[in-house]
């Protein structure tokens, strides 16, 4: 381990080496290189290096780096390249790293750390609109469970300040270190610093910062940035004349979060006009923003939401990020998903948007590519918001698109599904093979050791068909690289899968033909025998409630594809329990059943709660797990709470004993 190099010059506009004061604030911090050199450090800043190729631990010393450099007010990468490169590329590889889970620390510039009076978090960033949808979906989910409205919570829209995070109590003023542990510069309130927009001491969590056109028109020749200048605010030294006077003319202030101007409304509202709301909060005041926050108002959804190690989850920042480049595309490429849908990949001309260098980009599907006109020589808009995937935005110049007749990976014929171009050669085409595989083992349920790793392991050694990895010996699993007492596991998880007794439905499903889920296999085999499904005409599969003519294709087809593998591993003996049938004209009949929500509860008498739950869904009922609004039947065995039944009751929801209720279906 060493501290970096004391060498320091900046030549003609490219870094060379670290600048003295990155030196110094390393240095001033104990900081410890260990997994980089300063030669290294210098090779990914100036992008000599792909960021793919540098090791996990050597990736995470550079963002410890740069996040230091920045916070300590000498950038070493700008915040668009440390988000949307480095930072990004940590989350590709491992979403869940520490890294990613805790405060960004601050660099230790002065004096010894101390417990600070709350915990002071990161904010939760998106970039688009469908992020703050789902943060705003949680909310709502969290508002059900505590018996709240959602529609009559307030939300609340405020500037997010780009200076320096600190927490007033009143009586010091701490930095925000690691979020548990900061720093007292209470002397900076002794220099002079007013709170903003003439507020009081102790009113929390805030940012130093300083007018932006005060720094524009008085401190840009003294200071890099802003936040070189915030940080030099804080510092034991004695304040430089600039930084004095700005503080005495009070364009340099703390400002807590509680004063910043804002706006409160419903979501309702939020959602309807978010641009304006947005672009109006943006704008409003004269201080460097780097986003803005939105959080819920009530303290109970804030209690019932809490907090990960790294953020409140009742609170998101939004940031604008967008940039856009007119390029050309080069050429558009048919790739084959997991999933079997063939997608378009443009080739494009190389651009830099938000610091990243985009070569290809999605042209979402094949039916965009008709209709738009992409094709090699097509002029296009491309955008690109902050870590969101870049979009086509406009095409410019249409050219004669080319569409691909069949599968780039296994040649099967291609169909339309929508928008799409769909391979359903699932099971035997290459790009789809291992996703099946897996597919199959996850649906089944009943075997362990057989993850994406393993299935690729076992894909590379070429063995390639489900029924072929079922007779595999424990040596055979050895011969690719696993463990003796792996190997011996994985046939005793093979073994185990074949023994347990599962419904013949979820077998069905596992073989993951298009548009048959486990629903729809269940609803399938409750009408027709398993074996007779392979049969089926596309008419008869129309017949059933619920399948469309395009389900229907999509099962006759996918029935064939399918039928020589399923009879191989039907034939290996699987323990199948099959799924009660009733005849496809009992099946339309309406009974007291059909359509309703029943839930089952308690111990019963005359058979299994699952063996009920099988039979009403051949009746047509709906299962539920919990009693709530939409319950239109509670069915009672033995040893029920009164609670239950009593909040049924309130619900208007009908109760009936299970005696009542086997007379009730005729049974």
């Amino acid at each position: 381990m060493t501290y970096l190099p004391e060498t320091s010059k900046k030549t003609k506009g490219k870094m060379n080496c670290f600048s003295h004061e990155q030196k110094k604030i390393l240095v001033d911090a104990e900081y410890i290189v260990e997994f980089l050199k300063e030669k290294e450090v210098v090779a990914i800043v100036a992008e000599k290096v792909d960021i793919k190729t540098i090791k996990d631990e050597a990736l995470v010393e550079f963002l410890t780096l740069a996040n230091m450099l920045y916070r300590g007010g000498a950038p070493l990468v700008s915040d668009t390249l440390y988000d949307f490169v480095f930072l990004t590329e940590l989350k590709r590889r491992n979403p869940s790293h520490p890294f990613l889970q805790r405060v960004e620390p601050e660099p230790l510039l002065f004096g010894k750390t101390v417990e600070l009076p709350v915990r002071m978090f990161s904010t939760e960033k998106s970039y688009d609109f469908a992020t703050v949808k789902r943060w705003a979906k949680r909310i709502e989910k969290a508002a059900v469970e505590i018996g709240m409205v959602f529609k009559d919570l307030d939300f609340r829209a405020t500037p997010k300040l780009d200076g320096f995070a600190a927490y007033d109590d009143g009586t010091r003023l701490y930095t925000r270190g690691d979020g548990r542990r900061g720093t007292d510069i209470t002397r900076v309130f002794d220099r002079g610093l007013q709170v903003a927009v003439g507020g009081d001491r102790g009113l929390g969590a805030g940012e130093i910062v300083v007018s932006r056109s005060y720094f524009r028109d008085n401190l840009a020749r003294y200071f890099d940035n802003s936040r070189n200048f915030q940080a030099s605010l804080i510092k034991e030294k004695e304040l430089e004349p600039p930084a004095a006077e700005a503080i005495r003319c009070g364009e340099a202030v703390f400002f807590p979060f509680g004063l910043l101007p804002d706006w409160q409304g419903a979501w309702s509202e939020l959602a309807e006009d978010f641009d304006n709301i947005i672009d109006e909060l943006w704008n409003r005041i004269d201080y460097d923003i780097d986003g803005i926050v939105l959080e819920i108002v009530d303290s109970k959804i804030k209690a019932e939401m809490g907090a990960t190690r790294h953020h409140h989850r009742w609170q998101i920042a939004f940031k604008k990020n967008t940039e856009t480049a007119v390029v050309k595309v080069l050429g558009v490429i048919p790739q084959t998903s997991r999933s079997g849908r063939v997608n378009p990949v443009a080739e494009i001309e190389p651009t830099r948007l938000s610091g990243a260098l985009i070569k290809r980009v999605s042209a979402h599907h094949y039916n965009m590519v008709r209709e738009k006109g992409v094709g090699a020589g097509t002029v296009i808009r491309l955008s690109r918001s902050g870590e969101v995937i870049p979009k086509i935005e406009q095409v410019i110049t249409p050219m004669q698109p080319q569409i691909p007749e069949y599968c780039p990976s296994c040649g099967s014929t291609l169909i339309w599904d929508n928008d799409f171009l769909l391979c359903i050669n699932n099971m035997k085409c290459p790009a789809q093979i291992t996703h099946s595989i897996g597919h199959f083992f996850k649906t089944l349920g009943n075997i362990d050791g057989f993850g994406p790793a393993s299935v690729n392991k076992i894909y590379q050694h070429g063995v390639i068909i489900l029924s072929e990895i079922y007779v595999l010996s424990s040596g055979d699993f050895v011969e690719m690289g696993f463990g003796p007492k792996q190997s011996e596991n994985m046939v005793t998880q093979l073994q185990r899968s074949r023994n347990e007794q599962i419904e013949d439905w979820r077998f069905l499903a596992a073989f993951g033909v298009y548009r048959m889920g486990m629903g729809n296999c269940e609803k399938l085999l409750s009408i027709y025998p398993l074996g007779k499904v392979f049969e089926l005409t596309r008419e008869e599969v129309t017949a059933i409630k619920g399948f469309k003519e395009k389900t229907a294709d999509s099962v006759v087809n996918g029935m064939k594809a399918i039928s020589t593998l399923f009879w191989d591993l039907y034939s290996l003996d699987f323990n199948l329990t099959q799924t009660h049938v009733v005849p496809l004209q009992k099946e339309v009949q309406e009974n007291f059943l059909t359509g309703k929500v029943v839930v089952f509860t308690g111990a019963m008498e005359q058979g299994s709660r699952d063996i009920m739950k099988k039979q009403a869904k051949g009746l047509g009922a709906k299962i539920g797990s919990t009693v709530t609004g939409k319950t239109d039947i509670l069915v009672t065995g033995m040893r029920v709470g009164s609670a239950k039944i009593k909040k049924a009751e309130e619900l208007g929801v009908r109760v009936l004993g299970e005696q009542e209720y086997f007379e009730l279906i005729g049974e």
